[in-house]
Formats: C-alpha cells, sequence, structure tokens
C-alpha cells in the first residue's frame, strides 16, 4: 500500500494525526526533501527506508513503490502542506494504477493555511472579499493562457501565489494590469509556521522592494487583496443576533 500523505506547512507538529501514524508505520518513506521538514522523519520507526526524492525522477520514485510492494511493505509519499496542491501526484497515481498498486490520500494543511495563521489572517471578510484565488506565475513550467495573473486580478478577490518569489517585479505589474491597485494590501510569508518564519506586510506596488530588503529569495508565498489589512469589513452575519438560522432565532 502506497499512502500519499500532506506534510503539512513546515512545523513538525502540523503534520495530521492520521499521516503521523502512517509515518510511524512506514518501512519506506519517500520524501520531498526541498520542502518537507526533516524533523518530521524523526516520527518513522528505527527499521524504515528514506528516500529524498529532491533527487529523483519520477521514473526512481515509482521503482521504490514497486520494489517495497513485491516485498510486501507500506510506503509513505510525504509531500509538503496538502499534497493536492502543486504536488505532482496525479502523474504517481496514474501509473500505480497501470500497475495496479493500491495507493490513498491522506490530506495535510496547506501552506496558504499556514501563511494565514502567520498573519492572523482571514482571506474571506464579509463585503471585502468571499473568494480565495491560488495560483503561480509561469517560470520554467508554464501555466495555461487563460489562467494568466492579469485575468484573475480583474476579479480583486483574495489572491494566495505559490511559487513565485524569483518574479515579483513582473508579479506587481501583472497584478496591477489586471485591475489591482499599486496600493492594495498584500504579504510576503517566508516559510510559514517554521522556526525561521518571516512574514512581511507590503502593497501589490512594493513586493520586489520589499522581498529585496529582507533577502527573501525562495519558499514564500504572496498574499494580495483587501483582506490582507482590511481597515474595516461587515459583521458577519452567522453571529448576528438578528439574523435568524437554522440553529437560532433572531433577538433583535
Amino acid at each position: 500500500m502506497v499512502h500519499f500523505v500532506g506534510a503539512g506547512p513546515g512545523a513538525s507538529d502540523l503534520i495530521t494525526v492520521r499521516g503521523k501514524q502512517y509515518l510511524e508505520e512506514a518501512d519506506v518513506i519517500i520524501y520531498a526533501g526541498s520542502l518537507v521538514n526533516p524533523q518530521l522523519l524523526e516520527y518513522s520507526k528505527d527499521v524504515c527506508t528514506i528516500h529524498n526524492s529532491a533527487k529523483m525522477t519520477l521514473e526512481e520514485v515509482i521503482s521504490v513503490m514497486e520494489r517495497a510492494e513485491a516485498e510486501g511493505k507500506m510506503t509513505v509519499r510525504l509531500h509538503t502542506g496538502d499534497p493536492c496542491i502543486y504536488g505532482a501526484i496525479r502523474e504517481q497515481m496514474d501509473i500505480l494504477d497501470e500497475k495496479g498498486i493500491a495507493y490513498d490520500s491522506c490530506p495535510g494543511v496547506s501552506a496558504f493555511c499556514g501563511a494565514a495563521s502567520a498573519l492572523n489572517l482571514e482571506y474571506t471578510l464579509p463585503d471585502i472579499s468571499q473568494s480565495v484565488i491560488i495560483t503561480r506565475m509561469e517560470g520554467r513550467t508554464p501555466v495555461p493562457e487563460k489562467e494568466s495573473i492579469q485575468s484573475f486580478a480583474a476579479h480583486n478577490a483574495t489572491m494566495v501565489i505559490f511559487l513565485s518569489t524569483g518574479m515579483l517585479e513582473e508579479l506587481s505589474r501583472r497584478l496591477v494590469e489586471g485591475g489591482y491597485r499599486e496600493d492594495t494590501p498584500a504579504a510576503i510569508v517566508y516559510k510559514a509556521t517554521w522556526p525561521d518564519e518571516k512574514k512581511f506586510i507590503c502593497t501589490v506596488g512594493t513586493l520586489a522592494q520589499t522581498a529585496k530588503e529582507n533577502k527573501i529569495t525562495k519558499t514564500a508565498l504572496m498574499l494580495v487583496g483587501d483582506a490582507v489589512n482590511a481597515a474595516s469589513y461587515d459583521r458577519s452575519k452567522l453571529y448576528d443576533p438578528g439574523f435568524t438560522t437554522e440553529f437560532r432565532e433572531a433577538t433583535k
């Protein structure tokens, strides 16, 4: 059996209870060494083979899984955050399907949730933003043309941008071109929930400057939108005494 496990955003105690249990039981662990906190490997048992997939190809990863399966061993494929976001898990699952190897997926806390916690931030504020767009800039790997930063910026919703720290001048240009104001609140969160986490509030127009001044070149998320630093917003109807819900009658 192969378990795809979300490692969480960084802190070793932010993996799920189920994910930790899988790590404790695993005979083989293949972990994304460029991003996963190595402290998570301390949950593994004494007799466990550990592979760093940062140095492996897809074919090599599958070969390890096949060998473990032939030997009746349990494998954990440990991905950063939640593996459903930029985890490249579908291509692995498709091959496992072809080979008749059983697998399942254990969700994890995504880095975009970790970034919000670092800032004590709510992405969805009434009358400010009720949608969160998760995306990235194209770099060495492309992005579909219909999903350009400019097209998403036109919504003026909250945006969380992965894998784009080295392209912040271009990112700011596209955000403004798409519809955000230059003074739209923004934030950079470096290594959310890790011991060396850093966080900076800025604006769309000062993203690149903020990163440069603080020597942030990778492993950061950019958060964009008025929800990042909203001075005022509407009260939630859910807890409004004048609003009737399924469980409570209005009292005003």
